[in-house]
């Protein structure tokens, strides 16, 4: 079952947080029909943004990371609330790209430069949104130089996705962000640093039946580490066709009289999810009286 923790250690001038996300990588993957290289790039940027909304304070509060590189996969869209949901999409999920000089899959070849976005909605008017330069395109170092750059915290950020290229299926996803509070010690630094140069990269952790408590007791290790908390986490999507039909009438009067008169049925798929929802021809006509009204 994924799951999601958040720890402190060093007497809180360190907060960590760390994810095992199979299930959502691998629901993604079958519900976009994503490509290996393309399940790696989203898989990554959903564990990313669960442990960022999980920093957020507000049960309605969302997060979302937009990333628009040059690559061939496009933009990738990801939103999560702090309640363990997430969920996401990419541009072009049918990206196939030759393996890095590592033998390992391109993500940063497919994402490419440009920028990364980080939007927090906290239900004010307007909200926080901050923008950095793409630094890899492999997601983590992208996440890292965010939050050195636009909320000047001091992070390190591990994130993985192990997909079996032959069956197309994801077989481990997860990671980590720990981050530096500011009135942390040289000592507390130093040990950190240590810690970071010598572990493994987040697959082969996933891989060898790492939690996500021993990868934090791996990064932590001497730092006295305390888990505060742990939540379950999924692909959650909110559409409904309700949600859709309210998106038809704000279409307006003009543009539904022309779906109405083809006189056919209208079929939207939720972008996040794939999930379908179809119009008859009547329920058109009826989503018209509704625009009407609102006219």
């Amino acid at each position: 079952m994924d799951y999601m923790i958040r720890a402190t250690a060093a007497n809180a001038q360190v907060r960590a947080f760390a994810v095992t996300s199979k299930d959502i990588a691998e629901y993604a993957r079958k519900a976009h029909d994503l490509s290996p290289v393309a399940a790696a790039a989203l898989g990554r940027s959903m564990s990313a943004a669960l442990m960022m909304a999980d920093m957020l304070k507000g049960p309605s509060d969302l997060l979302t990371i937009q990333i628009d590189g040059d690559g061939p996969i496009g933009r990738i869209l990801v939103t999560a609330d702090n309640n363990g949901g997430v969920k996401g999409y990419v541009q072009n999920p049918k990206v196939y790209l030759p393996n890095n000089a590592y033998g390992h899959l391109n993500v940063g070849g497919a994402v490419g430069r440009g920028t990364l976005t980080v939007i927090r909605d906290m239900g004010m008017k307007d909200p926080y949104v901050g923008q950095t330069a793409i630094q890899t395109g492999e997601i983590a170092e992208d996440i890292t130089y965010y939050y050195a750059v636009s909320e000047q915290i001091p992070s390190s950020v591990g994130l993985g996705v192990l997909v079996n290229t032959k069956e197309n299926r994801v077989m481990e996803a997860g990671g980590f962000i720990v981050q530096l509070m500011p009135f942390a010690e040289e000592e507390t630094i130093a040990a950190l640093e240590k810690n970071l140069g010598g572990i493994e990269a987040v697959t082969k952790m996933l891989s060898a039946g790492d939690t996500p408590e021993m990868m934090l007791e791996k990064v932590l290790k001497g730092l006295d580490p305390v888990i505060t908390d742990r939540m379950p986490v999924e692909f959650r999507c909110n559409c409904g066709k309700e949600r859709y039909e309210r998106a038809l009438v704000l279409l307006g009067r003009d543009e539904m009289q022309k779906i109405v008169d083809d006189g056919e049925p209208v079929e939207i798929e939720c972008q996040f999810c794939g999930k379908k929802y179809a119009f008859t021809p009547e329920e058109l006509k009826e989503v018209l009286r509704k625009t009407e009204k609102n006219a």
